[in-house]
């Protein structure tokens, strides 16, 4: 079995609720504040040893409080993080996260996770069979040196550019898999696309992507499901109806389980509906890193 390498953010989330998302300018009465581990990094990370791959993070944390826990909580659910740095003289990375029916709107303070260097990605040791995967919560030039490592070593590389950001064609050339949702697919496609088009509309802007044709590229719908493009062929994998409580960690969940499927030799189509169903688990849950499925939950969903 290949191993699942992830370099990436490692936050605390802040999560508030409210009955709606405040208006500029509006001040809404909340009902409750969590604090849960998150990042995009970390919780790629989570999904792929819940889901029994072997997990490796790469990634940076404050000496503060929320590094500590965060070190403690990772430790538990069995993810590797003999890579992982404490960086003095500044904070581990914060997302502060309002949720209101079902929907979040999310503001990241990056603290520790935007000195994630090439140095840092050069430590590991890749072989053919491992996964890399990275998103946009770390700086680019070190993404770019950590899939130049992978690809020299014969690993599989998957991008999450998330957040939605620009980002050079020498970057997406690395690529293999790309896993986006409809903003970051509009904003890297240059076109302006919305949740509720039609399927024909993604698979057009997907096309456009720089080196398209050949790597996989993966938009995740939300409910809707899973738009793939695969050798130049798309199809789209169905959302399971489920009732949402928190979407935020579902995206990280994707990926984490696609990432662990590969590592375990799965072909690519059996890894999507695999990691479409370890979704639809993640929203039924609170929190980012602590929605993440067990491989027993995602297998009894995939039975049903």
């Amino acid at each position: 079995m290949g191993r699942v390498f992830v370099a990436g953010s490692i936050n605390m989330d802040v999560v508030t609720t409210a009955d709606r998302h405040p208006k500029v300018g509006e001040t809404v009465a909340g009902k409750a504040v969590h604090y849960f581990p998150g990042g995009k990094g970390a919780n790629q990370a989570v999904a792929a040893a819940k889901l029994g791959a072997p997990s490796t993070l790469i990634g940076r944390l404050g000496m503060d409080a929320f590094g500590q826990q965060l070190r403690q909580f990772l430790a538990a659910q069995g993810v590797d993080l003999a890579l992982v740095k404490d960086t003095a003289d500044i904070h581990t990375g914060t997302a502060v996260i309002t949720i209101a029916d079902a929907d979040n709107t999310i503001v990241v303070v990056p603290g520790a996770n935007a000195l994630v260097s090439a140095e840092d990605v050069a430590a590991p040791l890749l072989a053919k069979g491992d996964v890399a995967v990275s998103q946009f919560e770390i700086p680019q030039p070190t993404i770019a040196a950590f899939f130049k490592r992978a690809r020299a070593a014969g690993a599989t590389t998957i991008l999450n550019p998330a957040p939605a950001m620009a980002c050079s064609p020498q970057l997406l050339e690395l690529v293999d898999i790309m896993i986006l949702n409809e903003t970051e697919l509009g904003l890297l496609a240059q076109a302006e696309l919305h949740d509720t088009d039609e399927p024909a509309r993604f698979i057009e802007a997907a096309r456009r992507l720089p080196t398209a044709s050949n790597k996989i590229i993966c938009v995740t719908l939300g409910k809707r499901g899973v738009l793939a493009l695969v050798g130049g062929e798309s199809s789209l994998i169905a959302g399971r109806a489920v009732k949402a409580v928190d979407t935020t960690g579902a995206g990280d969940c994707f990926v984490g389980a696609l990432a662990a499927q590969l590592a375990d030799g799965k072909p690519i189509r059996d890894a999507l509906d695999y990691a479409n169903a370890a979704a639809s688990i993640c929203v039924q849950r609170m929190g980012a890193a602590p929605s993440m499925p067990t491989a027993a939950e995602v297998a009894a969903v995939l039975r049903s």
